[in-house]
């Protein structure tokens, strides 16, 4: 079995759901020949054509009405923004249409599309490049948000969300597209969504995040071990809709909770799961929940950026913060 990256687990995913079903198609800017900014789509074109691996003008509005005129006719369509920073055009047809159209018809309608496009900072890159606003997206009725943080959880979860008959917002944490490989069975086995992965029993704090920063929070985690401090790892991996209850019960038995994301501090998603474990969990906890998340600015250019992200040592800081409240 290969060992791949996170950015080839997503074109075999692609590969795997478009030789099974003829029904998917890939649309947007470059593609096809070029086979994507970050070769995520490279090969497809050749091996299944220029029918199915359609190559779009400049124009992310365009993209998105297509995708979700097509997804209403039956056709599974998975369209790319090339960043994250770029999909800003695309949230009035995935807002006001896409999200909107199994209600909008009382489920005569459906739109299984998939909207793709490489999310967060890490890659020295300018601005509209690297942002991270998956929040943006929590807060629409109707859509999926999904983040995975591996080549196997990339791989499973693309699976399932092409297979979704509803739309899903996919955000790839390009920051580590290449920087880690792992084995992944071609298998066409997908993951569940609307489920949290727990990559790490603990029993003194809970560190829950998302996407790229799994990584700071597994190496955070092993900082901790080495001077005696016990710490679970959740991967939310799909945030909406959320699986609060494997949270709330890594809560009830750590009585601490940190959530890490890379988004700005104010109305990022971690602010969502601090208030429900105010509500729901506040018996449980035996110190404020801590979130390390990224500052209220527009991300800096590279040589600040590593200021900006959220950092190992942070997360560390914030545990025993908790444990010191305590």
């Amino acid at each position: 079995m290969a060992q791949i990256t996170l950015i080839q687990a997503v074109t075999q995913a692609l590969a795997w759901e478009m030789a099974h079903d003829d029904s998917v198609v890939v649309l947007g800017e470059d593609v096809g020949v070029n086979g994507g900014v970050f070769r995520a789509t490279q090969g497809l074109s050749e091996k299944f054509g220029e029918w199915r691996v359609i190559d779009t003008p400049l124009d992310e509005t365009t993209i998105a009405g297509v995708t979700v005129g097509l997804a209403t006719q039956g056709i599974k369509a998975i369209a790319e923004a090339q960043f994250e920073g770029f999909i800003y055009p695309m949230m009035e047809q995935i807002a006001c249409h896409a999200a909107r159209m199994r209600n909008r018809t009382r489920g005569r309608i459906t739109v299984p599309a998939v909207f793709r496009a490489p999310w967060g900072g890490g890659i020295h890159a300018p601005e509209h490049h690297s942002e991270a606003n998956e929040h943006l997206f929590t807060n629409i009725p109707g859509l999926r948000v999904v983040l995975p943080s591996s080549p196997a959880r990339a791989y499973g979860l693309l699976l399932a969300a092409i297979r979704d008959p509803d739309p899903v917002v996919f955000f790839e944490p390009k920051r580590i597209y290449r920087q880690y490989k792992e084995e992944v069975p071609d298998d066409g086995e997908a993951l569940p969504l609307d489920v949290c992965f727990v990559l790490r029993d603990g029993t003194d704090v809970t560190l829950v995040t998302w996407g790229a920063q799994v990584k700071e929070c597994l190496e955070a985690a092993d900082e901790l071990a080495g001077e005696g401090i016990s710490a679970e790892v959740i991967d939310v991996a799909t945030l909406t809709p959320l699986d609060f209850d494997t949270i709330a019960e890594s809560v009830h038995k750590t009585g601490r909770c940190v959530v890490v994301h890379e988004a700005p501090k104010t109305a990022g998603f971690g602010a969502e799961i601090a208030a429900r474990l105010a509500e729901e969990c506040l018996y449980d906890l035996l110190a404020p929940v801590e979130r390390v998340t990224g500052y209220d600015v527009h991300i800096p250019l590279y040589r600040l950026e590593t200021k900006y992200l959220p950092s190992t040592e942070r997360v560390v800081t914030a545990a025993k913060r908790t444990l010191a409240a305590s």
